[in-house]
């Protein structure tokens, strides 16, 4: 056994899926191993939505169908990632505890037949949870299979907000202990607007769909609750599993697919962080999306390696148009998510499914069978990852940071905001993808954590801003770092107040400048910006009046309402720099920004081709260069050392054929 809360006991980097035998008979489980075997599988999730087939009764389990498919996997190689099923409780549950079902807040009752049904503030539904974890984790704790657990099922996911009875009665219980007393409560809401002052806990219900909005307030809280309901059934299991098991526990994550999850909280109760991610196939540069996740998996983690709990080889079965995967495409989204931290590689899901809502997913093993690109492309994957065992354990090192914060996005998705045009992750998605055709990876951060360590710290949508993170925003900039924030930010303070002093307050010594109105566009409008070296920047949505403090105006608004006025800000600040824009600016006037923001950082883009995606992995003694050819034209770029995948000596540039991956191990330079 390997010690407690350790990576998985594997050989190599994990490979491998979601698998339901329950869902086969068993003469053709032995068949799907050895085609495991033949793939490369060493890791498969099993359990996850098996609830009503082991526990049969309220307390009666029958474990024997699951005994006997650990053995088959162990006597084969083939680890376990053991899941408890509780994102999906059976029948028998629900027709004796009705009132664990969830309410909408239309006040709908979600009935039986999906999944993440149950009320997760039921104490009956807790109840549950506990004593399928506990029975589960003292029969196969010590089961030599057993390598890592895995708790539950994409948290949020479908089932985030519950308006139940039970969830308004936890709701109080939450709210009283926040803030002890009613008059803070009714301070922190602003319940004076609108008569909402509230004289009895008894008295707040859930905010469910009302007359006009609600309170604004209520909902970021109930938003909080929410979270912290749906993590307190996670470390109810967890604490369950851990009373009798030293291997780590995971949960998937949904990464930046969901939103009802706070991930910061949530990578501080898991020993491994692991996530789901899906291209949106709509998306034409859905490679760039699935950076993002990956980069933020490995950030809520603290940049430690993490698993790609699941991805699909092909297409998904829930979107408006499930577009397949093309050649090679499935081994350049697994080494995208290698290079930027990922120790583990595994999809939704083993064998694809013939019944249920998810028939149509791809899957390992296709409906097609072994004699089909799908297959061919899995087994050739799990042989390239076979070659890339060195590269396990080593970290992403990053210069920039952006930040982001699920408390803000909660509250900026609210209604009633100056535009419908506002959108929180266009923007994170804006300056992540410049930086990401600038060739520089960046981690995700929190406005209070420590950001000393980077050279530039961008700031896209932070509407929520406490006075703390501010202040250590400001002190980041005077110790030398060079700060960007985006409009619309440092709005609102925790209980979505606007910060006293107007909008941008908390910022205004830094930044030099603040905001005395927003200038919101109409529909189509757009506007430009000329810089003070004479270029003109197309923009849209937004404009902003400013009030020039101590800040030099770097661009102008050439038209729109603000016409004349400064558009764009830089402000020295002690030993650094904080920039502002004031406007939606589209991708050419990114780049001309940024280039002079990446001087003042010191930062240097690269001279990579333009679809050839290069992410650097370092260990003590090497240095790992992942390489992904987006594009349909061979692309070289200057390395040196030994290609991981073909062997090939490298001595000064690699060139990646149109479409596909490699991986070049070079030593790691010594410093003076």
């Amino acid at each position: 056994m390997t010690a407690p809360h350790a990576w998985p006991e594997l050989r190599g980097i994990a490979y491998g899926g979601d698998y339901n035998p329950e869902q086969w008979p068993r003469e053709t489980w032995r068949e799907d191993v050895e085609l495991m075997r033949e793939a490369g599988v060493n890791l498969v999730s099993v359990g996850i939505f098996s609830w009503a087939l082991i526990e049969t009764a309220e307390g009666d389990f029958d474990f024997s169908w699951l005994d006997g498919l650990l053995e088959l996997l162990h006597a084969n190689g083939i680890a376990v990632d053991l899941g408890t099923p509780t994102a999906s409780p059976p029948a028998w549950f629900f027709a004796a505890h009705p009132d664990a079902r969830v309410i909408d807040r239309d006040g709908r009752v979600m009935g039986f037949g999906s999944r993440g049904m149950a009320s997760h503030s039921s104490p009956a539904y807790r109840e549950a949870i506990f004593r399928y974890a506990d029975t589960l984790a003292a029969r196969y704790a010590q089961h030599p299979a057993v390598v890592l657990w895995h708790v539950n099922n994409e948290y949020g996911v479908p089932v985030g907000e519950d308006h139940s009875a039970h969830a308004a009665a936890a709701f109080r219980v939450w709210l009283e202990k926040k803030y002890g007393t009613l008059d803070g409560l009714n301070s922190a809401w602003g319940t004076a607007f609108w008569g909402q002052h509230y004289t009895d806990w008894q008295h707040i219900n859930t905010p469910a769909v009302a007359p006009s909005v609600v309170n604004p307030a209520q909902r970021l809280d109930f938003a909080r609750f929410t979270d912290h309901q749906l993590r307190e059934c996670f470390i109810v299991e967890r604490d369950a599993i851990r009373a009798h098991a030293d291997q780590p526990i995971t949960t998937n994550f949904m990464a930046n697919q969901s939103w009802t999850t706070d991930l910061w909280a949530w990578g501080r109760e898991v020993d491994i962080v692991s996530d789901d991610h899906y291209l949106w196939a709509a998306d034409e540069d859905a490679h760039i999306g699935l950076a993002i996740a990956a980069d933020l998996s490995r950030s809520v983690g603290g940049g430690k390696p993490w698993i790609l709990m699941e991805h699909s080889t092909s297409a998904v079965n829930w979107q408006p148009r499930n577009i397949a995967k093309r050649p090679g495409e499935m081994a350049r989204n697994s080494l995208a998510h290698l290079g930027r931290g990922a120790d583990g590689i595994l999809f939704f899901q083993w064998r694809a499914g013939r019944s249920g809502a998810e028939k149509f997913h791809s899957a390992m093993l296709p409906h097609a069978g072994v004699n089909s690109r799908v297959f061919r492309e899995v087994t050739a994957l799990g042989a390239d990852l076979q070659r890339l065992d060195a590269v396990q354990g080593s970290r992403v090192e990053a210069d920039v940071a952006m930040l982001w914060d699920f408390e803000s996005f909660w509250a900026q998705d609210l209604e009633w905001r100056p535009t419908d045009d506002l959108s929180h992750q266009e923007r994170i998605r804006a300056f992540y993808e410049r930086l990401w055709r600038d060739g520089i990876t960046c981690d995700f951060a929190l406005p209070g954590h420590d950001l000393s360590r980077y050279k530039l710290v961008i700031a896209p949508a932070q509407y929520l801003l406490t006075a703390a993170d501010a202040e250590n925003l400001s002190r980041y900039v005077e110790g030398g770092g060079t700060l960007l924030v985006s409009y619309f930010s440092a709005v609102v303070d925790e209980n979505d107040a606007v910060h006293p002093g107007g909008f941008l307050a908390p910022l205004r010594d830094v930044l030099g400048v603040d905001v005395e109105e927003y200038l919101p566009l109409r529909s189509g409008q757009t506007a430009s910006v000329q810089t003070r070296s004479g270029d003109s920047l197309a923009a849209d949505h937004w404009q902003e009046a400013l009030r020039v403090q101590t800040a030099e105006v770097f661009a102008t608004y050439q038209e729109g309402p603000a016409v004349t006025e400064p558009a764009i800000t830089r402000n020295i600040r002690g030993e650094g720099t904080g920039w502002y824009v004031s406007t939606r600016l589209d991708a050419a006037g990114l780049d001309t920004l940024m280039s002079t923001v990446y001087a003042d950082a010191g930062i240097a883009r690269s001279d990579l081709p333009e679809d050839l995606e290069v992410v650097t992995r370092q260990d003590g003694d090497a240095v790992y260069r992942i390489a992904v050819n987006h594009g349909e034209e061979d692309a070289a770029f200057p390395v040196a050392g030994r290609e991981l995948l073909t062997g090939t000596e490298v001595t000064e540039s690699f060139t990646v054929a149109a479409g596909g991956v490699a991986v070049i191990r070079s030593p790691k330079p010594r410093t003076t």
